[in-house]
């Protein structure tokens, strides 16, 4: 058979059905889209992580499947992040460029997937994707009722109560399974402490905000962290290269790994319910981390480790087990494009995401050698506007906020490790201009990412790099003016008279 044929085959079977779910009805794709919360890219074993046996669940999808090891995120926050993956929009696009529904005018993949036929559940981070009536859920559990959102077996057995609705209702089903970890508060963290204390009294069973409503005198449901199911050691977590290797970063980083490993039992269960029903073969499923580790320098930010995400899909049939994508960037945009054109769904305009569904099933794409991410603002509503262009070799971040008086703070300095790094500060110059960096930051940074993946050299004024300076701001204007960005006219003013072509590839 002809290379062209066999692309024409793949096509025809990504849009013809799975798996009878109705006698009469049509067939269609079923969907199980995980997320971490907070996991860092190279964490798991199979994306490069250094401790053996943390991630045995990821990399045991990661041999089914297929690894992409240049997904970014659209921005490096928990909300904004996943209405861009629900959506195929950026924030300056859909409305939500902090934590704020999306536009009406915006279409969801729920409300494709509901008008499609599909039946949908969401376990935890239920209020993360807002209005309610944008995401029609039939079926939801929010993090109370899942043990803070880290328990294994409470998204194990979630999840079979979820796949058995979906065959009773006789529609393909698409789940969105949410692991709460490893977000702050690390496990055994004093900021866990602190936060059961404070929630204590106050969650109600049920979870949700419409099921309070209802019935507003239900009995309390006191929320317990699950204890991990391993625990490790500060001398056995390594350090990321953007953080200083300081002995209470070594303590939080333990906490994290402890976190990360509970949160791969919540996948392992996952899919193991996915197993048990007998539905995995007609199964795609999807996994990725919402944004980098909530630690300084990586989460609500643009650096490398801000955005990169570890990302496999696994499609019985359609994708090859145990292989690599290394060279293509995918955004966090382009999940609802590609999950609908798998399902053999016409695509809503307005996306900013394209479909990668050529790279699936081994075919290519042009135009996937950089990456566009941004950030607007924190939790509490406080503005830190930064936007960047990523290639293989370049990154360039602008900080439309900085301006040498505004002082940064977001929920990744709220740990030990910035507060560890401020005291060291005292007595180390290097540390301390890490420090003064990341509170006051620069308008512009580029990094050789090929050579300083950390991003600690900035070569914003080294005259060796100019030109390719002057492209990437003029690819990073053109970006944002194509999709109306806010700050477009900000960075043009600042620009103007310093650039060429844009031209990145």
């Amino acid at each position: 058979m002809s290379p062209l044929c066999r692309f024409a085959l793949v096509l025809t079977s990504c849009v013809e059905p799975l798996l009878a779910v109705a006698a009469d009805g049509p067939q269609k794709t079923n969907i199980l889209f995980i997320t971490a919360d907070d996991l860092n890219y190279d964490s798991p074993g199979a994306f490069g992580g250094k401790i053996p046996g943390l991630t045995p669940n990821i990399d045991r999808l990661a041999a089914e499947g297929k690894r992409f090891m240049r997904t970014h995120v659209a921005v490096a926050v928990c909300q904004p992040s996943r209405q861009a993956m629900m959506t195929g929009c950026f924030p300056q696009t859909n409305g939500a460029t902090g934590f704020y529904p999306v536009k009406p005018d915006v279409a969801t993949l729920q409300e494709q997937l509901k008008a499609a036929g599909y039946h949908l559940g969401i376990l935890g981070k239920v209020r993360h994707l807002q209005p309610a009536e944008k995401f029609p859920w039939d079926y939801q559990r929010d993090m109370p009722v899942l043990g803070a959102g880290r328990d294994p077996a409470l998204y194990g057995r979630a999840t079979r109560e979820f796949l058995e609705q979906a065959r009773a209702s006789g529609k393909p089903f698409f789940l969105m399974a949410n692991s709460e970890d490893p977000h702050r508060p690390f496990a055994g963290s004093e900021g866990e402490a602190e936060q059961l204390g404070r929630r204590a009294g106050n969650i109600l069973r049920g979870g949700t905000d419409e099921e309070v409503a209802k019935n507003p005198n239900a009995p309390v449901l006191e929320m317990e962290y699950p204890v991990p199911g391993r625990v490790f050691r500060p001398d056995e977590s390594p350090v990321p290269g953007f953080l200083p290797d300081l002995p209470d970063v070594r303590t939080e980083l333990a906490q994290y790994y402890s976190s990360v490993y509970r949160c791969d039992q919540t996948i392992g269960e996952v899919l193991r319910a996915l197993e048990d029903s007998g539905l995995a073969d007609s199964t795609l499923v999807v996994f990725l981390s919402d944004n980098g580790i909530s630690m300084p320098f990586a989460k609500s930010n643009c650096y490398l480790a801000s955005t990169l995400a570890p990302s496999i899909v696994r499609w019985p049939g359609r994708v090859a087990g145990n292989t690599m994508d290394s060279e293509n960037f995918i955004s966090g945009t382009d999940f609802m494009p590609t999950l609908m054109e798998a399902a053999g769904l016409s695509l809503p305009a307005g996306m900013d995401g394209r479909s990668f569904l050529p790279l699936l099933t081994g075919g290519t794409q042009d135009g996937r050698d950089h990456v566009f991410t941004c950030y607007y603002e924190n939790s509490l509503k406080k503005e830190y506007p930064m936007r960047c262009l990523q290639t293989a070799r370049f990154g360039y971040i602008f900080n439309g906020w900085a301006d040498g008086q505004t002082s940064y703070r977001v929920e990744p300095m709220m740990g030990l490790t910035f507060k560890a790094m401020k005291v060291a500060a005292e007595k180390d110059p290097a540390i301390a201009r890490r420090v003064e960096l990341l509170l006051h930051r620069v308008p512009e940074e580029f990094f050789d990412l090929q050579n300083d993946p950390h991003g600690l050299h900035n070569l914003i004024d080294d005259p060796r790099y100019q030109r390719e300076i002057r492209r990437y701001r003029a690819e990073l204007l053109g970006w944002m003016q194509r999709t109306k960005d806010p700050l477009a006219s900000t960075f043009a003013t600042r620009i103007s008279s310093d650039v060429v072509a844009p031209n990145v590839r």
